[in-house]
């Protein structure tokens, strides 16, 4: 089996401790020769690679080089995968995504809504950078790309490079609730075979089986309603603001019964409950900033200062284990299936063809090879055509820097609604997002 070499691009983040203990997880699937770190924040990644360095040097003692770089050339030439997880103004521009939209009454959330929006067009041009730069050195690499928001981000790449079929848009949110929805059948994830339809953050199971063909739909939507999503001594998760996120399925699964629902559609069937629920002093960015960062930074010292993992709590992350078990399946031709995001073109017959769509498709050397879903109900059919029409506006406002097309993207997310307030949030948006977004055009 071949060894590949992989750069992670935005080596800086506090998720890239959980890949690096996933890569290690999944050395026999997915060997490696290399890794590298590309962030252009030096500062940031340093303290994240010396950590990593600990770890690799008891863990992965076979791999044969580690490196972390700002520089381009370095980090991209002769890689054979890139995993990108940038994320453009950081958790302090993610706070403002939140807290200005929760300011006029409408839902404050880093991916869906005013939020979403926001991050998506800061993303853009860095995507662009990032895989204009991969291209330069490394020709035939392939890039996974699971940057938020993905539905955004994953039609600006479709669009500025639509010859490119090495470029493969993934969420790892699928794999969470299918991780829950194992551990309700008492099964691991792996043993579970999802057939699903939507755009990304927007979607829906429609069945569940296992490895034998046995339907498990109806045993998980039962156990839902006699025992909850996430029962009280549950252990699948323990972060009050994803337990809230889980419980609201409960709710979804009573109101729309037929399929089961990716937790993100919350925010828009229930858009003032959402907004009711959240704090604007403390959104979901603040908890992160004073939780998971400084958790990280300070395992991160503990791993350096000790020169060992004898007394950090490194665990094992699941997001990064489907990520790299998408890329084994590139690498080595497996067939594997899983949950991405690709260009229609017919899977969802009813649904225009050049929609990214997020639905099972096989994976093998060369791409994904999606499963059709034939047509799709009325009801599901109208709110996807609603966030596709959003989603194409906020990339159509990007490339002709036209404000009309943003205060019409947000007028039609289901999350807003009102024109006034569409258009009061989005001019709150741009003061902020000056140093970010193109100077945007009146017509």
């Amino acid at each position: 089996m071949k060894k590949q070499n992989l750069v992670v691009v935005g080596g800086g983040s506090t998720y890239t401790l959980g890949m690096v203990m996933s890569l290690i997880e999944e050395k026999e699937n997915f060997p490696l020769k290399s890794i590298t770190f590309y962030d252009t924040n030096a500062e940031r990644q340093e303290k994240i690679a010396k950590a990593t360095e600990v770890i690799l040097k008891e863990k992965y003692p076979e791999l044969e080089s580690f490196n972390y770089t700002t520089n381009r050339k370095k980090a991209f030439s002769d890689v054979d995968f890139a995993f990108v997880q940038i994320r453009t103004g950081g958790l302090q521009m993610r706070e403002k995504d939140e807290q200005i939209p929760l300011r006029h009454g409408a839902v404050g959330q880093e991916t869906c809504g005013p939020g979403g929006m926001a991050y998506g067009l800061r993303s853009i041009k860095d995507m662009i950078e990032v895989v204009n730069d991969v291209r330069e050195y490394a020709p035939d690499a392939w890039i996974l790309n699971y940057t938020n928001p993905a539905a955004i981000v994953a039609e600006a790449l479709r669009r500025e490079f639509p010859k490119d079929d090495k470029i493969l848009n993934i969420c790892d949110m699928p794999a969470a609730i299918m991780v829950s929805y194992a551990k309700i059948l008492g099964k691991e994830i792996w043993d579970l075979v999802p057939e699903y339809f939507g755009l990304n953050h927007f979607g829906w199971f429609t069945d569940i089986y296992d490895k034998e063909g046995n339907k498990l739909t109806d045993d998980i939507k039962n156990a839902i309603k006699d025992n909850g999503f996430l029962p009280e001594d549950s252990e699948i998760i323990n972060d009050p603001s994803w337990i809230k996120t889980f419980k609201q399925v409960e709710t979804m699964l009573n109101d729309f019964p037929d399929y089961l629902p990716n937790t993100y559609l919350q925010y828009y069937l229930y858009p003032s409950q959402m907004v009711e629920k959240e704090d604007v002093e403390n959104t979901r960015a603040r908890q992160v900033i004073n939780g998971r960062e400084k958790r990280v930074h300070d395992q991160c010292e503990t791993l350096i200062r000790d020169n060992s993992t004898e007394h950090a709590d490194l665990e094992v992350d699941i997001h990064g284990c489907y990520m790299i078990r998408v890329a084994a399946s590139l690498a080595y031709n497996n067939g594997d299936t899983f949950i991405v995001i690709v260009e229609n073109n017919g899977v969802i017959s009813n649904l225009q063809d050049d929609a990214m769509v997020e639905v099972p498709a096989s994976l093998t050397a060369r791409g994904p090879k999606p499963f059709a879903v034939g047509s799709i109900p009325t009801f599901q059919k109208g709110l996807i055509e609603g966030q596709l029409a959003f989603e194409k506006l906020v990339v159509d406002a990007w490339y002709e820097k036209d404000y009309n097309k943003l205060l019409q993207a947000l007028t039609l997310n289901r999350t807003v609604v009102d024109a006034p307030r569409a258009r009061a949030i989005l001019d709150d948006l741009i003061e902020e997002n000056k140093e970010f977004w193109p100077e945007l055009a009146k017509k």
